[in-house]
């Protein structure tokens, strides 16, 4: 069973950055690991996703301001993402989520794929 725990949410003013982690136990094979966030009253959405090959794809809304990126070591993974120049709208809770095998890319944003989530951590950026 894979575990998931975020951490590093929490408030900013716009324009700030923060970067948030998940750690994981060792993966290993074909997956792909994805932030999604959640505002109060809004469904789940899609922000950046990385595969184990290292191929990206970033939400619309967050292009040029969030950096996903990952390291793996021989005991566990640690996935990140540094979001910069936060906006209002950046505002929600943050969740890592993984999948395996990896997803097609315009898959990676579908919160049903994915089995594996964290508990989430809250993101406010303030105006």
């Amino acid at each position: 069973q894979l575990q998931l725990m975020e951490s590093g949410g929490g408030s900013v003013q716009t324009g700030g950055s923060l970067r948030l982690s998940c750690n994981a136990s060792y993966v290993s094979g074909s997956y792909t690991m994805t932030w999604f966030r959640q505002a109060p009253g809004l469904e789940r959405e899609g922000v950046a996703a990385i595969d184990d090959d290292g191929a990206t794809i970033y939400a619309d809304s967050v292009k040029g301001r969030f950096t996903i990126s990952q390291e793996n070591m021989n005991t566990k993974n640690t996935l990140y993402l540094d979001m910069d120049v936060l906006k209002p709208e950046d505002t929600g809770r943050y969740y890592c989520a993984a999948r395996f095998p990896r997803l097609r890319a315009e898959w990676a944003f579908s919160a049903n794929e994915y089995v594996f989530w964290g508990q989430g951590t809250p993101v406010t950026v303030s105006s």
